[in-house]
């Protein structure tokens, strides 16, 4: 006979930065915490974060750092834990630490001092772990495990929700899901936190790469002959309805009638073992949508929902948002930290725009040469934006993009081009190198001070999983602990 379910007051799905933050918090209430991982490591993308020296917070965090159809949700739970209380909690362990650029915080030793920090919080409030806890793994009745009744065996109960692992039988009066998004995968990130959204009834914001490199294609491939070199410039992203050499398609208009989003499809189990009738959730694919309204978007506007409750995220980022920092040419395109902060913004048919001139004096970039008796020639415009860029750099804009003529008017229109350089990216890099997932479960669903489902008491979503999506630098880890403590602190 199967071993009767285990009884906790909380279950966590997932021990990554913020499961492991939310148990602790809960557990130091005087719940009874589970929490559940199905890697055989907790903590596994903290142990990289940072190249390995974890960027754990940001000084400068505010509700401006982070993207989301609701840009005013995550503003009471980062008002409530702060970036000092984070750090109040590491020194109080005595890690080492040292600020960045920008506010910037990292360990000065290995990120594993933050996991080790965690898991101690953790043991302080008496919160079980179990790892290679898969779910569906075999353990499934045939009762409650029919596709549409349950995720991998997760369902609710009357007296709350029951889990159904590899490692036995769970079950609780409030479930948190800290599954994080899909970037990684190599880390194990899965897609199951959007499903188990969707099967209780949530609306789930099409998940995309954020923090990622952008690709080139066609004529701006040959870009990619400078790979290695690196400039300080300023990067934003920009609307564009034109077509492109690149290859890059022009941007859909707002009512998406060119768009087709990604939602979670399924297999079989692989399990032998388990019912037939079980299923589990697989890489994404295009579904069909029907038309909603959608406040997200403006009054008026359309969102798209498909039939298992995805949405379309149909609200325009800020074409305001810019970020100087240094861009990197590689082998495939561009990224560094200035082309990263831009992915988040950028939507496939926009523009990257690029101000390669940011380190010029107040004077312009061509002032020198506008100068009587000045030589006037492309070995002059070379040295002049050698003076801002490196050689490699400037020696290729001014082949390609040097003066149409050697009046003033000319190099005036020169530099404007140099300060509005647009790049027309064909794609990313994909979840397999973007650092975080945009999009996630829409935070309408959610009350913003405890990150509950409105619609469904006990349920919490925190972290990645959900439609908040932090700019390069802590932030993101920031709101997986603001999300994860709230959430402990209302489970």
């Amino acid at each position: 006979m199967p071993a009767e379910p285990r009884h906790f007051d909380v279950i966590v799905l997932g021990a990554g930065a913020a499961g492991l933050i939310c148990a602790a918090t809960a557990g130091q209430r005087g719940r009874r915490v589970a929490l559940l991982e199905h890697n055989g490591q907790p903590g596994r993308k903290i142990l990289i974060s940072g190249g390995g020296r974890c960027n754990f917070t940001n000084l400068h965090c505010g509700p401006e750092n982070f993207i989301s159809n609701n840009p005013h949700f995550a503003k009471s739970a980062l008002a409530l834990y702060q970036p000092r209380h984070f750090l109040e909690l590491v020194e109080r362990y005595g890690i080492p630490w040292h600020e960045k650029t920008l506010g910037q915080l990292f360990c000065d030793g290995s990120a594993r001092a933050i996991v080790e920090m965690l898991l101690a919080e953790c043991a302080a409030g008496g919160v079980e772990i179990v790892l290679n806890a898969t779910c569906c793994g075999g353990t499934c009745g045939a009762a409650n495990c029919a596709y549409g009744a349950n995720s991998g065996g997760i369902y609710a109960t009357s007296g709350g929700f029951h889990v159904e692992t590899s490692a036995g039988e769970f079950e609780s009066e409030s479930l948190v899901v800290a599954t994080g998004g899909l970037s990684i995968p190599k880390l194990g990130a899965t897609g199951l936190g959007y499903e188990l959204a969707r099967q209780f009834g949530l609306t789930v914001v099409e998940p995309r790469p954020a923090l990622v490199p952008l690709l080139l294609g066609g004529e701006e491939a040959d870009w990619t002959k400078l790979a290695g070199v690196a400039a300080e410039v300023e990067v934003w992203a920009e609307p564009d309805s034109k077509k492109h050499p690149s290859g890059a398609k022009a941007r859909v208009d707002l009512d998406g009638s060119d768009v087709r989003a990604k939602a979670l499809t399924y297999q079989s189990c692989p399990d032998t073992s388990c019912n037939p009738e079980c299923f589990f959730p697989q890489p994404v694919q295009s579904l069909p949508f029907k038309e909603v309204e959608s406040p997200a978007v403006g009054a008026g506007a359309k969102a798209r929902h498909d039939s298992i409750g995805f949405a379309r995220g149909l609200k325009p980022p800020s074409p305001s948002v810019r970020f100087r920092e240094k861009m990197l040419v590689t082998h495939r395109g561009l990224s560094g930290p200035a082309v990263l902060q831009a992915s988040s913004y950028w939507r496939p048919g926009d523009a990257l725009v690029v101000d390669f001139a940011v380190l010029a004096a107040r004077a312009g970039v061509f002032d020198g040469m506008k100068q009587p008796g000045a030589r006037r020639d492309l070995a002059a415009v070379k040295q002049a934006l050698r003076a801002v860029l490196p050689h490699r750099l400037a020696d290729y804009l001014a082949e390609i993009g040097g003066p149409r003529g050697w009046a003033n008017a000319a190099l005036e229109a020169c530099e404007r081009e140099l300060r509005r350089w647009k790049f027309h990216p064909v794609g990313t890099e994909g979840f397999e190198k973007a650092e975080v997932t945009a999009g996630g479960v829409d935070t309408d669903e959610l009350q913003a001070r405890t990150m509950e489902a409105r619609a469904v008491p006990g349920l919490y979503f925190i972290g990645e999983v959900v439609d908040v999506t932090g700019q390069l630098g802590g932030f993101n880890f920031q709101w997986a602990w603001a999300s994860g403590v709230a959430a402990g602190r209302a489970c």
